[in-house]
């Protein structure tokens, strides 16, 4: 079946040119052949699936590009910045806790203080960067009670900072139970058979997530916070867009997505679609700028829940987290910054280099390279 849909994707490569989704089935795991063969058909199309419009490119907006800050624990608050400005990126998202951590943000410190606050806050705006987003991606539902509370602290902390930085868009991830009350580790259920898989399942949403949920949005609305952006990520309740879809449904439109596509790529994801999808209902809150390369002999061979985070482990996988442009073409992530154009996205484009081989800042570098080389394409037509 599969090498059927490839050879169909490539026999259609004129009609893809004409109607502008040339690129969509980049985003798909399949062959060298079958890529090379759509990244030459895109070159001639329109940005994929980008919707018919009438405005200029002057009248879209320039999504700011800002970075992620756990990729710059090495260095301090002052020398991060001055590394960011050099690199002319616009904004930051920043660590208050959870697996980020807080190593640019002494929350406790700010929330004693208003004056430290705010001159927390002015290191960023003199140096013209926005701070556009708290993180404190955790586990609140965690069947280990110490786990789940200090990640539900972590969250209460983030949100009262937020109020008072002025910041409107909170980051996490939505958390894992057990799969039952004598559970004492997430249990991460994704195939509702046999059945008492299925009966785990609902109950963790009933009991667990969908409760928790409503509490901490209530919290955050409380406090002016209005937008939660969930980071669809495996081993988590939410980790695709149904199940994200599915929890906004449950709890309200507080609940949105970090749309952190490279987690998208590996399920089979077109991100254009999904982009659209959510888009279109408003619940696209943030965006993680992260691509995925595929191995494709290791694909074919072992699947794609292979996947590997060290430079050791890359000979047997099956796909890696690359900087954006090393998994993708520079023309699929124009088509990604289009559709972001066309649904109207309201936040930044956030570099989160998880690159095994551009480790580091020289990941970030790089990826900025290419964002903002497709979106000075795009504005200036």
């Amino acid at each position: 079946m599969r090498s059927s849909r490839v050879s169909k994707s490539v026999d259609r490569r004129q009609f893809l040119a004409a109607t502008g989704g040339g690129l969509l089935a980049a985003a798909v795991p399949g062959g060298v052949h079958m890529k090379n063969s759509l990244s030459r058909a895109s070159t001639d199309a329109a940005p994929a699936g980008a919707s018919p419009s009438t405005a200029s490119p002057s009248s879209q907006r320039k999504i700011p590009i800002g970075v992620f800050d756990p990729v710059y624990d090495k260095f301090s608050l002052d020398e991060m910045l001055d590394k960011v400005s050099a690199l002319g990126l616009e904004a930051m998202e920043i660590g208050t806790g959870g697996y980020p951590g807080t190593k640019h943000c002494p929350v406790q410190e700010l929330l004693d203080d208003p004056a430290k606050a705010k001159a927390w806050l002015k290191k960023f705006t003199d140096r013209g960067i926005q701070v556009a987003t708290l993180s404190c991606h955790g586990n609140p539902v965690h069947p280990d009670e110490k786990h789940a509370e200090r990640d539900r602290e972590s969250f209460r902390r983030t949100v009262l900072l937020a109020e008072r930085l002025g910041v409107k868009v909170i980051v996490g991830f939505s958390g894992c139970p057990g799969g039952t009350p004598a559970d004492t580790q997430p249990n991460w259920i994704t195939y509702r058979w046999p059945p008492e898989y299925a009966q785990m399942q609902d109950w963790q949403w009933k009991e667990k997530v969908v409760p928790y949920w409503k509490e901490a949005a209530k919290f955050a609305r409380e406090h002016g916070v209005h937008r939660i952006a969930l980071e669809m990520h495996p081993n988590f309740v939410v980790y695709n867009p149904r199940t994200l879809m599915k929890l906004r449904e449950a709890v309200g439109e507080e609940i949105g997505a970090n749309n952190d596509l490279s987690h998208l790529f590996w399920q089979g994801c077109d991100p254009v679609e999904v982009i659209h999808f959510l888009g279109k209902q408003g619940a696209i809150y943030h965006a993680h700028m992260k691509d995925t390369v595929f191995f494709q002999d290791n694909v074919a061979k072992y699947g794609v829940l292979n996947f590997a985070f060290e430079t050791s482990d890359l000979a047997n996988a099956s796909e890696t987290f690359r900087a954006v442009g090393y998994g993708h073409s520079a023309s699929l992530w124009k088509s990604v910054l289009q559709a972001y154009m066309d649904v109207g996205y309201e936040g930044i484009l956030s570099i989160e280099n998880e690159d095994p081989i551009l480790s580091g800042e020289v990941g970030v570098e790089r990826a900025a390279y290419v964002l903002k080389n497709v979106r000075k394409e795009i504005l200036e037509g």
